[in-house]
C-alpha cells in the first residue's frame, strides 16, 4: 500500500452515499392553504365560528346601532344613547338566554319544543285582540308591555317552527314514517300555515317569508321528494302572488327593485334609494364611524332595517365585506353542525336555524342593495330591536350546544387544560412539593439539576 508524505498509510475516505433527492417545498401559498385545511378540519372549528362570528356581529351591530339611532332620537327629544341603552339591554339578556341555551341537554330542548310553540301562537293571537296588540309602521305585530317596551311575537314564531318542526320529523323518522307523504306533511305544513295566518293578519310579510323559508329548510332536510316540495312550494307562491297583488303597498316595494330616482314608476322609492346613496358614498374605507350623512333624516330606518346602508356609509366596503364574512362563516359552521350530526333532532334543528339566520341575513342586505323588495326585516344579531335578538341569541345558543355535543368536538374540550397554573398530578398536596407556575422556573430548575450553566 504506497504511504503518504508522513510514512503513514493515507486515510481511505468513505464511499459517498448516492444522494437521495429531496422532496420538493412548497411555496408559501401552498403551505398556507394547507394549514388553513387542517385548521378548518378540527373537531372544534364549528364551536369557535359560531361563538366568534355571532359575538362580533352583535358587538358591532351595538357599535352600529349607537353610531345610526343618535340623531332619530335627538328628533323624538330623546337622549342620544337611548336606543343603545335598550339594545344593549336586550343584548345582556340575550347573552343570559344563549349561556343557557348552550348548556342545555338536547332532550331539554325537545321537551321545550311544544311549551314555546304555545306561547308562541298564544300570545301571536293576542296581538289581534283590540287594546292589547298594537300597530308600528302599519303591521298590527306588537304587544305593549308598558312604557317605550313592545314585543312581537311573529319573532318567537321562528323559534317555536324550528324546535316543533326538528322535534316532529326526528320523532317521525325514529318510526321510519317519513317514507309516506302525508306523514312529512301533517301535522308540520298544517302548523306553519297557522303562523303564517297569523302573521299575515297584521301584514308582517317579511316575516312570514322567513318563516315559509324554514319551512321548507325542513322538509329539505326531511328528504321531501321532489313532487311534495315543488307542490308545498307551487301552493306558497300563489298564495303570495295573491297577497302582494292585493296591497298597492307591496306592489310599490317591488317596483322600487333597482330604482336610482326617488320616484321610480309612481312608486315612492326614497327608503330604497337613499340606502344606495348612502352605500355609493361610503367607498372604500368609508366616511369614518359617526360621520353618516343619510341618518340625518334623509334615510328612514337607519338603525333597524337599514343599518347596513349606514354600516357602509360610515366604515365602507372594508366594514360590508367584514359583515358579509361573518354571516357566512356562521352559516358554514351551521351547515357543518347538521352535516356530521347522528341525531336527527340535531340535524333538523340546526339546518332550520341556519336557514333562518342566513334567509334573514340575505331579505335584509338584498333590500338594502335594490336587489329585492324592501321587506321589512331586521339584519340579525345586527338591528335594532329587542324582540329580533333575544329569539336569535337563544337559536345561537342552540348552535354551540349542539357543536359542543359533537363525540369529536366533546374530546377536543376535555383534552384541553389550561397552560399555566397546572398542579403536578398525582400524591397529596404535601408530597408533591411546591408548586410552580412559571415555565421558565420549571426551566431553569431543570437546567441546574443537570449541572447546566
Amino acid at each position: 500500500m504506497p504511504s503518504s508524505r508522513t510514512g503513514k498509510p493515507p486515510v481511505q475516505r468513505a464511499s459517498r452515499r448516492p444522494a437521495v433527492p429531496r422532496p420538493g417545498r412548497e411555496n408559501p401559498v401552498q403551505r398556507l392553504v394547507t394549514r388553513a385545511r387542517r385548521a378548518w378540519d378540527r373537531p372544534l372549528t364549528a364551536y369557535y365560528l359560531i361563538v366568534g362570528g355571532s359575538m362580533l356581529i352583535t358587538v358591532l351591530g351595538l357599535v352600529m346601532v349607537y353610531s345610526a339611532s343618535q340623531v332619530t332620537a335627538l328628533q323624538m327629544s330623546l337622549p342620544g344613547s337611548y336606543f343603545f341603552r335598550k339594545q344593549l339591554l336586550a343584548a345582556v339578556i340575550g347573552g343570559i338566554l344563549l349561556f343557557a341555551a348552550s348548556r342545555m341537554p338536547v332532550k331539554l330542548h325537545r321537551a321545550l319544543a311544544y311549551p314555546i310553540l304555545a306561547g308562541a301562537v298564544f300570545m301571536m293571537a293576542l296581538v289581534q285582540v283590540p287594546g292589547i296588540g298594537m300597530s308600528v309602521n302599519g303591521n298590527q305585530n306588537w304587544i305593549s308591555l308598558g312604557g317605550s317596551f313592545q314585543i312581537q311575537p311573529s319573532e318567537f314564531g321562528k323559534l317555536a317552527l324550528v324546535l316543533w318542526g326538528a322535534d316532529l320529523i326526528a320523532r317521525k323518522q325514529e318510526r321510519k314514517l317519513l317514507t309516506q307523504w302525508k306523514h312529512m306533511l301533517v301535522p308540520l305544513v298544517p302548523a306553519a300555515f297557522l303562523l303564517l295566518g297569523l302573521i299575515m293578519l297584521g301584514g308582517d310579510m317579511g316575516t312570514a317569508i322567513i318563516l315559509t323559508a324554514i319551512l321548507f329548510g325542513l322538509l329539505w332536510l326531511a328528504g321531501a321528494p321532489t313532487r311534495l316540495f315543488a307542490g308545498v312550494l307551487s301552493v306558497a307562491v300563489v298564495i303570495g302572488v295573491i297577497l302582494i297583488e292585493t296591497s298597492p303597498n307591496r306592489m310599490a316595494r317591488l317596483a322600487c327593485i333597482g330604482a336610482t330616482e326617488p320616484r321610480a314608476q309612481g312608486a315612492d322609492c326614497w327608503q330604497a334609494v337613499h340606502g344606495i346613496y348612502a352605500l355609493a358614498s361610503g367607498g372604500l374605507f368609508g366616511s369614518g364611524l359617526g360621520a353618516s350623512v343619510e341618518k340625518w333624516g334623509q334615510l328612514p330606518e337607519a338603525h333597524t332595517d337599514f343599518i347596513f346602508a349606514v354600516t357602509g356609509e360610515e366604515l365602507g366596503l372594508a366594514g360590508t365585506l367584514s359583515v358579509l364574512a361573518l354571516f357566512a362563516a356562521l352559516g358554514y359552521a351551521g351547515i357543518r353542525v347538521a352535516g356530521r350530526t347522528k341525531d336527527p333532532f340535531v340535524r333538523y334543528a340546526a339546518g332550520g336555524v341556519t336557514t333562518w339566520i342566513i334567509a334573514q341575513a340575505v331579505i335584509n342586505i338584498g333590500a338594502v342593495l335594490g336587489l329585492l323588495p324592501i321587506a321589512g326585516v331586521p339584519l340579525p344579531l345586527f338591528s335594532y330591536g329587542g324582540s329580533a335578538l333575544l329569539p336569535t341569541m337563544f337559536a345561537i345558543g342552540l348552535l354551540i350546544a349542539f357543536a359542543r355535543d359533537d363525540p369529536a368536538a366533546r374530546t377536543a374540550l376535555a383534552l384541553r387544560q389550561p397552560r399555566f397554573g397546572r398542579k403536578r398530578a398525582g400524591g397529596s398536596g404535601a408530597d408533591r412539593g411546591p408548586r410552580r407556575w412559571n415555565t421558565m422556573r420549571r426551566r431553569a430548575s431543570a437546567a441546574r439539576s443537570s449541572g447546566e450553566r
